[in-house]
């Protein structure tokens, strides 16, 4: 045995219930859940039916976890799954009118796909997704980790007492839905920021103090482990991994990219090799997995990866009205003009194929990285879970594949992180640089010229938070207990990393920049009734109708309370 393999999933969404339905809002939870999360679902069962475990690491995002456990997205992706199936029954009408025999069995195809995810949905899983993804971890074929509450940036947010609150929110919903504690955690964005003093970067709000490294705040939690790009552990440019999909972000990318220098290689380190990460040289230290880069552009790429084969359905063409796809990628520069009808049959001799290749690939870096070292390194593989199944429709049975080829490839040994560090604890202690996984390493996707305005809201929601934490630590006052509870809640959805993603990428804009004014207008509305209530001592009939629409329509994190963001201790 010459090495180890894992994937690492990341499955996240903002939270969208009760904040619209089409084209953005719910629409994206049940894509997603439709289209990967089932899929995936029932890809895993299929394997440990046949006696193979997945034996990958899974993240699950607690405001995910706390939509897929929603009534109304139940009941909601009930009637989307019927709208789906209706809408392919009326596209074959339609085909069958033009005489358009191909289209008219796509029409079938995907009549009969939504009834299965239906069927699935309902009587397999019972309608509970979360409880799918914890029996297979239950029984031993994954390992799920966590993320930030909301998905916050860490290395932007204003105080330390917003980090400590998202890494304690996360853990705490992860309880709630997985029945255990986590080993590890998906840092949004794979951002990391070590302990410095540090300075806002937004002139409009300036201030600066000492902060902690973010493994510091992972230590504290007993959260073990955290996965960073390839570039943060051995110097280099980092590959970045929207910036194919996305226009807007290669014109910040050339922005950015003029007064950015990248950090020089560190050929004493490995990228198989896991590292216990301390910027303070302290024992409040984490250990950091890093993502191998040259495998993974074989799958992300735009330009060669897989998901570019021009026989796999393309994901922007879709047909009105019902949404349906009936075209293919075609080729990398086809237009929507140009796409050309979708062949279900043609895309098996590609999945096959593409699989071996990279069961192949794998299995060829971990022997050359053993040959070189005389050691058995772990090669991780971290993908965004939504491009298999969402933007890569054929991605599920991929990953199946791959997974089926790879647990009889005698060379190496498929394990989940936790499990690989239990047997495998790092032998070298390291600090390291601030960064994520955007193009060049840095932050430019989520602080820019678009979205500056955003964090001068963000921070000042963040310290007025832990000053009236601090205030009113103490009460058993049940109103204000509620008032700063919903406070809290809001400022956690302000702080999702998702706003500043798609304000610059321009994908959801508005919808975005509406989101931040919200919770934002939340926010000053609760300071508002929070004082009036301290004045005259009882909560007037439209303010407890106010604040009752608020739990209503941002009612996640039940258990969150306020005093989590009360000032930290040094070393705390």
């Amino acid at each position: 045995m010459k090495g180890y393999f894992t994937f690492v999933l990341h499955s996240h969404l903002p939270y969208v219930i009760n904040h619209g339905e089409w084209p953005h809002g719910m629409d994206w939870l049940y894509e997603a859940a439709a289209e990967t999360y089932l899929p995936l679902l029932n890809e895993f069962n299929a394997l440990v039916s046949d006696g193979i475990s997945p034996n990958l690491t899974i993240g699950i995002t607690p405001i995910l976890a706390e939509q897929l456990n929603s009534p109304k997205f139940k009941a909601g992706f009930k009637n989307y799954l019927d709208q789906k199936i209706e809408a392919a029954q009326d596209n074959q009408l339609e085909f069958q009118k033009t005489k358009n025999k191909h289209l008219e069995s796509l029409a079938v195809f995907w009549e009969k796909y939504y009834e299965k995810i239906k069927q699935d949905f309902l009587e397999t899983y019972q309608t509970d997704l979360i409880r799918g993804f914890r029996e297979l971890q239950d029984g031993n074929h994954l390992e799920i980790i966590t993320c930030a509450a909301t998905h916050g940036y860490f290395p932007l947010l204003g105080n330390d007492e917003a980090i400590d609150a998202q890494v304690r929110v996360g853990k705490e919903t992860y309880r709630k839905h997985f029945g255990r504690d986590p080993k590890g955690i998906w840092l949004p964005e794979c951002a990391y920021r070590p302990s410095y003093e540090w300075q806002s970067p937004i002139a409009d709000y300036p201030k600066s103090f000492s902060r902690q490294g973010v493994e510091e705040f992972l230590f504290k939690y007993d959260i073990q482990y955290f996965i960073v790009d390839k570039h943060l552990i051995m110097g280099g440019e980092g590959k970045g991994v929207y910036i194919d999909r996305f226009d807007s972000l290669k014109q910040l990318w050339n922005q950015f990219e003029k007064s950015w220098k990248p950090s020089a290689l560190d050929d004493t380190r490995s990228i198989y090799q896991n590292y216990l990460v301390s910027s303070t040289g302290t024992s409040r230290a984490a250990v950091a997995y890093g993502r191998h880069e040259e495998s993974a552009l074989q799958v992300w790429s735009g330009e060669y990866g897989y998901p570019g084969d021009g026989r796999y359905l393309d994901f922007h063409k879709k047909h009105y009205p019902g949404g349906h796809r009936f075209w293919k990628v075609t080729s990398a520069k086809a237009d929507l003009a140009d796409k050309q009808e979708y062949h279900p049959q043609d895309v098996e001799d590609a999945l096959e194929n593409q699989a071996a290749h990279f069961a192949g690939l794998v299995r060829d870096y971990v022997s050359a990285n053993h040959d070189k070292s005389g050691t058995a390194g772990m090669l991780t593989a971290p993908f965004d879970t939504e491009l298999f199944g969402h933007w890569w429709f054929e991605g599920p049975r991929w990953l199946g594949k791959v997974l089926r080829k790879l647990n009889a490839t005698a060379e190496l040994s498929m394990l989940p992180l936790a499990a690989h560090l239990r047997d495998n604890p790092p032998q070298v202690s390291v600090s390291l640089p601030e960064g994520s996984w955007g193009q060049g390493g840095f932050h430019y996707i989520w602080l820019n010229k678009w979205t500056e305005w955003t964090w001068k809201h963000i921070y000042a929601a963040e310290d007025r938070m832990t000053e009236l934490a601090d205030r009113y630590s103490n009460t058993e006052d049940t109103a204000i207990e509620r008032i700063l509870n919903q406070r809290a809640r809001e400022l956690l959805l302000l702080e999702s990393s998702d706003w500043q993603f798609l304000i610059s990428t321009w994908s959801a804009r508005d919808y975005a920049e509406n989101r931040v004014a919200v919770h934002d207008n939340h926010i000053a509305d609760l300071d508002e009734m929070l004082q009036k209530y301290i004045d005259n001592h009882e909560l007037e009939n439209g303010d407890e109708k106010k604040l009752a629409k608020f739990e209503e329509t941002d009612s996640v994190f039940e258990d969150v309370d306020f005093r989590y963001w009360c000032s930290l201790e040094t070393g705390e």
